[in-house]
Formats: structure tokens, C-alpha cells, sequence
């Protein structure tokens, strides 16, 4: 298990989530987008306002995916 893993796994765990509940891989390629076509800052910010459409019933693929898209389309600096 990788440092990442584990420690998603204890922040699930801390905040009564259960395990697996991240898709770290589908999070980290909206981070991304976020910090290299918007700011680096938006890459936290994006994926915590991505948990909070989940958590108000967004499916995360959808919500991802609107976001990814978003981040395409933003005009460049």
C-alpha cells in the first residue's frame, strides 16, 4: 500500500467514511486540470467543492467530468 493510499484509507476511517470511498485517481486528474488550467490553488479548492456537490447527490464521474470540462474551456492567462 502506497503513503497515499494509506493515508486516504485513515482519513476515511477518521471521518467515517467508508473505504474506497475516493477514486484518488479520477480526483487527482480534476486536481490537475485545475491547477494547470486555471491555478495551482484551485486544484484544492476544486476537489473539495467536488465533494461537496457529491455530498449533495452529484454522482463523483459527473461531477468530475463537468469540472474537467470546465477546466478545458477556461481561456488561457
Amino acid at each position: 500500500m502506497s503513503t497515499l493510499d494509506e493515508w486516504i484509507s485513515e482519513v476515511c476511517a477518521e471521518l467515517g467514511l467508508p473505504a474506497g470511498t475516493a477514486d484518488n485517481d479520477l480526483l487527482l486528474g480534476v486536481a490537475g486540470d485545475a491547477a494547470h488550467a486555471v491555478v495551482r490553488p484551485a486544484a484544492p479548492l476544486t476537489t473539495y467543492l467536488i465533494g461537496v456537490a457529491v455530498g449533495r447527490g452529484v454522482p463523483l464521474p459527473e461531477a468530475a467530468a463537468r469540472v474537467r470540462a470546465l477546466a478545458a474551456d477556461w481561456p488561457e492567462p
